[in-house]
């Protein structure tokens, strides 16, 4: 519950989608998330540093752990779920669509 807690803050995800690339200097992982407020984001990455998600380099870069690599991986099915929902979405798959009760 503590992890869905923690990613079900606003932008904790993409924070990690963006570092799964690599690390990132406060401006430009501000920047990967559309430019958030400043504020919410140093937010955000205190709580994924304390987590153990998240660390910042000596030179001030934001990276993943190891934990914080797992986490993504972990996401990858629902990432892979998700595109297939949005196709689906979009061309009115029946498949997809709830049974109405009879």
């Amino acid at each position: 519950m503590a992890a869905l807690d923690l990613f079900g803050r606003r932008w904790s995800l993409r924070i990690v989608w963006e570092l799964q690339r690599g690390a990132l200097g406060f401006r430009a992982l501000q920047h990967h998330c559309d430019n958030m407020s400043s504020s919410v984001l140093r937010q955000r990455l205190t709580e994924l540093i304390e987590a153990r998600l998240v660390m910042q380099e000596p030179d001030a870069a934001y990276a993943l752990t190891q934990l914080g690599q797992g986490a993504y991986r972990a996401l990858r099915p629902l990432v892979r779920w998700s595109d297939d929902w949005a196709g689906a979405l979009a061309d009115g798959d029946p498949a997809t669509e709830e049974e109405t009760p009879t």
